[in-house]
């Protein structure tokens, strides 16, 4: 019974990240004049959510947050396929002091950019390159910074929503994250790559909205 009571916990759980992370994406892209662009959306062949990451510190800093990564199925080409967990965390140094939790969106602009992940982990700006992306539903990525990234990330904080600069932070699997959603173990790679799995019904929300905004990558990569 214990067991048992602590399987639908752990699953609970992944249900509430999945339901943040649909709300966050929505919430987002409901912003008059100061969502992601939609021309970016539709060239990214995965996008990962953060929902209410935690930061703060005094003079050194830190973030940690859990959410979850979705790409598209068929080399990059097709619809959006299952989701796999992950964690981001890092430190930071310099003028700062309290906290805040703010809703964190990266759009994976090429399938390399993942591809560090499939093995276990990656730091942001070090194994794959990233910048603050571009705001605004008229947004493109015409500069260099833009066109060169494989990582374009944002983050919303107290309503307010701009680009964010991640550099150093790593991001990595949460395989625990993963057992609890799909009720095995199952690797990144097999629900990024292969999408051996099934979209999990706590799941199917947050596919709902991605596909609302881009049914499938009609766009060539940057």
């Amino acid at each position: 019974l214990a067991a048992s009571l602590s399987l639908v916990q752990a699953q609970t759980k992944e249900a509430d990240r999945l339901s943040a992370a649909a709300t966050a994406f929505q919430e987002i892209m409901d912003t008059p004049d100061s969502s992601i662009p939609t021309d970016l959306v539709e060239r990214c062949e995965c996008i990962a959510i953060i929902p209410s990451m935690k930061k703060g510190g005094f003079i050194l800093g830190g973030r940690y947050g859990k959410g979850l990564v979705s790409c598209r199925k068929d080399e990059g080409k097709g619809p959006w396929g299952p989701p796999a967990m992950i964690a981001l965390g890092g430190g930071s140094f310099g003028l700062q002091i309290g906290a805040a939790a703010v809703d964190v969106v990266m759009l994976v602009m090429h399938r390399d950019g993942i591809d560090s992940l499939l093995r276990n982990k990656f730091t942001i700006g070090g194994d794959a390159s990233a910048a603050a992306g571009p705001v605004g539903r008229a947004g493109t990525a015409e500069t260099d910074a833009y066109m060169k990234a494989k990582i374009l990330s944002y983050s919303r904080s107290r309503g307010v929503f701009a680009g964010l600069e991640l550099k150093g932070a790593v991001l990595q699997q949460d395989r625990d994250g993963n057992q609890n959603l799909y009720g095995k173990p199952v690797g990144a790679k097999d629900l990024l790559i292969s999408a051996q799995e099934p979209v999990p019904n706590d799941a199917k929300p947050l596919i709902d909205v991605l596909t609302k905004y881009s049914p499938v990558r009609n766009r060539k990569p940057i």
